[in-house]
């Protein structure tokens, strides 16, 4: 395995939002439980771009949430997660926390939106996780402020902790080894922990690749930022698109991962659909909603040409909304 040499280091040094010692302090301590996903090349003629696949679908949990769930547990003070542990998240955190506080023998709650899948739910209760639904509202409030009543436990912020990002940020490591001169990388955008993440280890290590956040018209607060020149919120409506799109910035995040991504695309519903039926037609992956959003702003041509990375960030997505869009049709 090759170990690239940082390029142009001092010109992105004031800007480096989680420095690459904690990413690569972060690989060595969740090595064995998250593995290290292949980046395949995407047969897609109709396509501008050279379009690779980072497959975060195939992590254990099925999700890139694994990655840092377990950094920011076991990076945690001594004896802080020995009442257990929570978080707030549609389904993804949650079974990377869920998991991992198995791991470790403590319980695990999760504050869940209540138009959060099912499939997810039921991957959290086989993970042994209590599940509270609440409203959206509530659940917003909740992840802004870290603590919902009659809950204990030490806190994993799905989006604003460093920890969570550096282990989101390993993901970047891998890229720069695996493939030479990539010109854009495409990373759904929920929160903007994964874009920060990785954005940060390829400042340090591959600064001409540009990150590029990619959102569902059903919520896209960061591309609407980005045109205002400031953070601005947006109308949102849950769709099947659940691990991504949200009506406003978490009021951090603007200014975290503003310097480090050069664009943001907004994708449909239906192009979101035909990604995912292009991916299990001709990669036999299957992704979510979210997980499809990088590769349906690659096929679209917005994202540009080049040498292109999706990152396909995870496949839970529910039967009955999969069998809908295998059929050719896009669910609510």
């Amino acid at each position: 395995m090759r170990r690239p040499r940082p390029r142009a280091w001092a010109r992105h040094r004031g800007r480096l939002l989680i420095p690459l010692a904690a990413i690569e302090a972060a690989r060595e301590r969740i090595s064995d439980v998250a593995i290290r996903t292949p980046l395949v090349r995407l047969q897609a003629p109709e396509s501008p771009a050279e379009i690779w696949l980072k497959l975060e679908c195939l992590q254990p949990i099925g999700s890139f949430k694994i990655r840092g769930a377990a950094n920011a547990i076991r990076s945690a003070p001594p004896g802080a997660i020995d009442g257990g542990v929570f978080t707030t998240s549609a389904g993804n955190m949650a079974q990377g926390v869920a998991w991992i506080a198995r791991e470790e023998g403590v319980p695990a709650t999760v504050v869940a939106p209540e138009h959060a899948p099912q499939t997810k739910l039921d991957a959290i209760a086989r993970l042994g996780g209590t599940v509270i639904k609440i409203p959206y509202e509530t659940w917003w409030e909740t992840m802004e402020n870290g603590a919902y009543p009659g809950v204990a436990g030490y806190f994993v912020h799905p989006v604003l902790d460093d920890a969570v990002m550096a282990g989101n940020g390993t993901i970047g490591l891998e890229l720069v080894e695996d493939l030479d001169e990539i010109d854009t990388v495409l990373v759904p955008w929920g929160g903007g922990g994964l874009t920060t993440g990785i954005a940060s280890a390829l400042a340090a290590l591959s600064p001409r690749s540009k990150v590029v956040a990619c959102e569902p018209e059903t919520g896209a607060p960061f591309a609407a930022s980005l045109s205002a020149g400031e953070p601005v919120g947006v109308e949102y409506t849950a769709s099947f698109v659940d691990g991504a799109g949200s009506k406003a910035l978490l009021p951090a995040m603007w200014a975290r991962a503003r310097p480090l991504v050069s664009g943001a695309v907004t994708l449909t519903l239906e192009e979101t659909a035909g990604a995912i039926r292009l991916l299990s037609d001709r990669a036999s992956v299957i992704a979510e909603g979210a997980g499809a959003l990088s590769v349906a702003a690659a096929l679209s041509g917005r994202a540009g040409a080049g040498k292109i990375v999706c990152i396909v960030s995870g496949g839970n997505i529910d039967p009955p909304r999969l069998a809908a869009i295998l059929e050719g049709r896009t669910p609510d």
